[in-house]
């Protein structure tokens, strides 16, 4: 899909956003793991929040095919800021499609200039991937819902003012998914967000738990207004998140395929730059051919949502390869810059920190694995 003239001059922003604000001094904020609150307010002042808002709410409106190039930039910077707006975008989306008029006039506008910022929250601590043995429920409560349980890995979590919750409203539901709904849950007494939880990757970024103790919320947090649809809306909203985090693998393999490329001009042995020799240029070869590969699925996939065709299959294929590609290219990346790749002089050690989360985030690539099987069988018609 062609991007307007508009959504390229908007990932051109990105870009030189990243270039000129982000890369000359991401190293501050890695180091001691510190939230970046200045580059969230540049990207909040930007309209990166708003970018799946529709523009009769003040967003940005771009297409899924945008969506993923601009997430790409900005990991291609830095992983954390396109997780930054990550499971913020997951929400928005939810909410665009499955909101009621009045869910959309609250929130979306806010969304939109990231004065409300919003993060979804699926693992449970003894669940992991199989949401269907999901404990976190929802009781009704007068005109409302009492909310019981908890979550773990909630990225943003600190910093959201919205919290889309996927929980049980109907425990004695078979199979368990059939009583799922979620809960548009603000901050307030009965929610606690613990310390963030340290991280191997993913840095200035939080990732913390939430516990539920009878949080109360209105009958209008519930999408949609109608109870047990929760499941389905969420697994639509996976294919975006799973189509975001495609696109963040891409970023973080494309810099680390920019990096290896850099260095293996620049250094020389035996005489001649280290990329003439074959087992470096054929490395470099097969980094580039891999990241172009996952581009395509994760933008084929993007074209799908755009057109609005079914693209779990799709979203699934494209951020498994894509990680699996960002994990391998940011290794071989480190190999092309030998010692030097294990130092934190080079950028290349960070990429190879930061890759491994694309593998295990947004449904782990077993999951993936099985919704691609599931849905090539389900398409086969026979």
């Amino acid at each position: 899909m062609k991007l307007t003239e508009d959504e390229e001059q908007m990932v051109t922003l990105v870009s030189e956003f990243v270039d000129e604000r982000v890369r000359p001094r991401v190293r501050e904020f890695e180091e001691d793991d510190v939230y970046p609150a200045e580059f969230i307010d540049d990207m909040k002042k930007l309209g990166f929040f708003g970018l799946l808002v529709p523009a009769e709410y003040g967003g940005v409106d771009v297409s899924t095919t945008c969506f993923a190039r601009i997430t790409e930039e900005l990991a291609r910077g830095w992983m954390s800021l396109a997780g930054a707006i990550g499971g913020h975008s997951v929400i928005t989306y939810l909410i665009r499609v499955f909101g009621t008029t009045e869910q959309r006039e609250r929130y979306l506008p806010a969304m939109a200039t990231g004065a409300v910022r919003a993060t979804m929250a699926l693992t449970e601590p003894s669940g992991g991937s199989d949401l269907q043995a999901m404990r976190t429920h929802a009781t009704p409560d007068g005109d409302g819902w009492s909310i019981t349980g908890s979550k773990t890995w909630i990225s943003n979590a600190a910093h959201s003012d919205l919290i889309g919750l996927l929980c049980r409203t109907d425990r004695t539901a078979e199979p368990a998914h059939q009583g799922m709904s979620v809960l548009l849950v603000e901050p307030g007494e009965g929610l606690s967000i613990s310390e963030k939880l340290p991280k191997l990757g993913y840095r200035g970024i939080e990732a913390c738990e939430l516990a539920f103790d009878q949080r109360r919320v209105p009958a209008e947090a519930l999408l949609g207004g109608t109870p047990h649809q929760g499941w389905a809306q969420m697994m639509r909203g996976l294919e975006v998140g799973r189509i975001q985090v495609a696109a963040r693998a891409l970023g973080v393999g494309q810099a680390a395929l920019d990096a290896a490329v850099r260095y293996a001009q620049e250094r020389e042995s035996f005489g001649k730059p280290i990329w003439k020799h074959q087992s470096v240029g054929n490395q470099l070869a097969d980094m580039a051919t891999k990241m172009h590969a996952a581009r395509l699925l994760t933008l084929d996939a993007a074209e799908r949502l755009d057109a609005g065709q079914r693209a779990d299959m799709e979203a699934g294929m494209a951020k498994l390869f894509a990680s699996e590609s960002a994990m391998q290219v940011a290794l071989d990346a480190l190999r092309v810059h030998g010692g030097y790749g294990y130092s934190k002089e080079y950028d290349v050690e960070r990429y190879f920190r930061d890759a491994p989360l694309m593998i295990v985030g947004e449904g782990t690539n077993e999951i993936q694995r099985n919704v691609i099987a599931a849905q090539l069988i389900a398409r086969s018609g026979i």
